[in-house]
């Protein structure tokens, strides 16, 4: 399935797959056992595998607006070198995201949610032996102290490159916007700050006509964590932080009506946060 598409009042989102990913859960979530993932049984076989292990799909989203076409997260993009997975990647992504009718040319904004590996790699292609800006037209958004950690706090050199060919590129071309947590970027589309997974992490809210949708970023990964918040993953810069962003959120969107659809969650993507005795899970 490469293609998902959804409508929320007068906005269209399409879901556009790069590549799937399966983790240990033991290595993503480290303080979850075994026997509990296997518990929650209603997880499986979508989003956790019978063997225990996270499903999650890498997918960027697009968002047609009445007046803006806004891509949300940009995948790993190809030719990126990477030391661990995601490096030096052939997919056939771009043309694929084009041919469902995105013209590069056509996007108008570029939303990250944060600046990890998977949410920045096609904001930029390798042209001639450089980084040129894949989307030449759109202004990318980037929340401003995101930009200020990650220019500044190289944790090994995979971040150096990441943001050397896929952040750099772009703010020396003059299309980045340095954004607030809570910037709107057009009367159908917000930013909603869910900081812990990244200092300036963003999920983005998305309102037309009386209908709602939340796109998580990497605040949940996988609906494990719907059913337990509790569950930092591995990657979070702050997992304190992160639980406590996803505790706030989910219990805010329990049993209501918007939908959510969840950044890195395999098909059904999208679908609706209820109250779970004294937890929650996910009806997609």
């Amino acid at each position: 399935m490469n293609l998902q598409t959804w409508t929320i009042g007068e906005v269209k989102i399409t879901a556009v797959l790069e590549s799937d990913i399966i983790v240990s859960s033991r290595v993503f979530y480290p303080t979850a056992t075994l026997e509990e993932i296997m518990a929650v049984e209603w997880l499986r076989p979508v989003y956790i595998s019978e063997k225990g292990r996270v499903n999650m799909w890498v997918q960027a989203f697009v968002l047609e607006t009445p007046t803006k076409r806004i891509v949300v997260d940009t995948c790993m993009g190809n030719d990126k070198p990477r030391t661990g997975a995601g490096g030096m990647l052939k997919t056939d992504f771009l043309e694929r995201f084009e041919a469902a009718g995105f013209p590069r040319e056509s996007i108008d904004v570029v939303l990250c949610t944060h600046l990890h590996v998977d949410h920045v790699g096609w904001n930029t292609r390798l042209v001639d032996g450089r980084w040129v800006p894949t989307f030449p037209k759109a202004r990318y958004l980037m929340e401003a102290s995101e930009i200020e950690y990650w220019s500044a706090n190289f944790r090994d050199e995979d971040d150096e490159a990441i943001f050397a060919d896929s952040v750099r590129p772009v703010i020396e071309a003059g299309l980045v916007d340095a954004v607030t947590n809570n910037h709107v970027i057009c009367p159908q589309v917000r930013l909603v700050s869910t900081p812990g997974h990244t200092p300036g992490h963003v999920s983005v809210m998305i309102e037309s006509q009386g209908e709602q949708a939340f796109i998580t970023g990497d605040m949940i990964h996988n609906p494990a964590q719907i059913a337990h918040p509790e569950w930092g993953a591995y990657v979070d810069y702050d997992m304190a932080a992160s639980t406590a962003t996803r505790r706030k959120v989910l219990a805010e969107l329990a049993d209501g009506p918007v939908k959510v659809i969840g950044t890195h969650f395999p098909a059904p993507t999208i679908g609706r946060i209820v109250r779970d005795g004294d937890t929650y899970r996910f009806e997609g």
